[in-house]
């Protein structure tokens, strides 16, 4: 019989060549389905890259579409360092950007300079506090995170459509649920054709791994997560260290909702967030909470992701067959991820044994 068995820690080179293995085997399935599907793998890989790098704009989207993952990431990272289930980075990205949104629409006419600093910081703020909620019940009561950050999702969204269908509701649409488009001073600004949050996300990745590895704060987390009964050892507070790593989870995926929001779809909506809170969890395990190395899965997954988009368009392959592509990417790439920390051993069964 077969039976899993934890093994020692696998080096750097190993688990590199484990997770390249299962990229390979990732593409030569993709490439069965493709081939049953009707379709030539190579010429489909071909166009993904092309979709990806082929014009400028294709690049520009591509790095559009990496951008949140990689601060969305960063943010879920810190709390997962500490072995606390941030599942909420959806509704912190939703408050976020409705906070942001605020002086975004009512307080238009401050200088730009001064308006997108405000709404940055409110977006932090904003994502921020609605990630202390949880924090503090699981810090008071040991509430389970998983269920109330996933919770708070849900009525963040539903607040973001209550003001888009109630008291923001652009009287200038015709009826159209829809808020107020931001005007040009609530607009971040674009640097070499691409808005400044790739920018933004560059030196976030520097600041946490800073913080994550050469802070005392930033140990604390480690420590926390490793053990809890270690960090009440050293003197670590518990509720302090649950509490700041949360809001610091929870701001920087506010972040990313305010420059979504003001960068790319130029609005608040209910749409804004559209499921890649959840992809980020992906992005942030898959890099192993490494800060550099979110900037590599999250730019791989992004090229997947716009590659795909584009193959739907060049070879009239249906959105369905798309999605199959890129689980079965996901698929194998965390599979591979099993294998850097276990493996399988046959084991003979007993005789007698029933």
């Amino acid at each position: 019989m077969l039976k899993v068995v934890k093994k020692a820690e696998s080096s750097a080179g190993k688990k590199v060549l484990i997770n390249v293995i299962g990229i390979l085997a990732a593409l030569l399935t993709a490439a069965v389905f493709l081939a049953l599907s009707g379709f030539n793998p190579l010429e489909v890989y071909g166009a993904m890259l092309k979709g990806s790098f082929g014009t400028h704009y294709r690049f520009t989207q591509t790095v559009i579409n990496a951008v949140p993952l990689i601060i969305l990431s960063l943010g879920i990272s810190v709390a997962f360092k500490m072995k606390y289930w941030n599942i909420g980075a959806e509704g912190q990205m939703m408050m976020g950007a409705f906070l942001g949104a605020y002086f975004a629409l009512y307080h238009s006419t401050w200088p730009k300079p001064v308006l997108l600093v405000v709404m940055l910081l409110a977006g932090c703020v904003g994502g921020g506090l609605w990630a202390l909620i949880p924090a503090w019940l699981r810090a008071k009561f040991n509430t389970s995170e998983a269920i109330t950050t996933l919770m708070l999702n849900y009525v963040a969204i539903k607040w973001i459509v209550y003001l888009q269908y109630g008291p923001w509701k652009d009287p200038k649409a015709f009826g159209f649920p829809k808020m107020p488009n931001f005007t040009d001073s609530a607009i971040l600004p674009s640097l070499g054709g691409i808005h400044i949050g790739w920018v933004i996300a560059l030196v976030l990745v520097v600041v946490i791994y800073l913080f994550m590895n050469h802070s005392k704060a930033g140990f604390e987390i480690a420590i926390l997560g490793e053990s809890e009964n270690t960090a009440r050892y050293v003197g670590i507070n518990i509720s302090k260290t649950i509490l700041s790593a949360a809001f610091i989870s929870g701001a920087l995926c506010g972040l990313t909702g305010i420059i979504q929001a003001s960068a790319v779809t130029n609005n608040l909506s209910s749409a804004l967030a559209s499921g890649i809170g959840y992809t980020a969890i992906i992005t942030a395990w898959l890099s192993g909470l490494s800060a550099p190395v979110i900037v590599i899965v999250c730019s791989l997954f992004a090229i997947l992701t716009q590659g795909a988009s584009y193959i739907q368009t060049a070879f009239g392959i249906s959105a369905s067959v798309a999605s199959v592509l890129q689980a079965l990417i996901l698929f194998f790439v965390l599979g591979s991820d099993f294998f850097t920390k276990y493996q399988l051993v046959w084991q003979e069964k007993k005789k007698g044994a029933n």
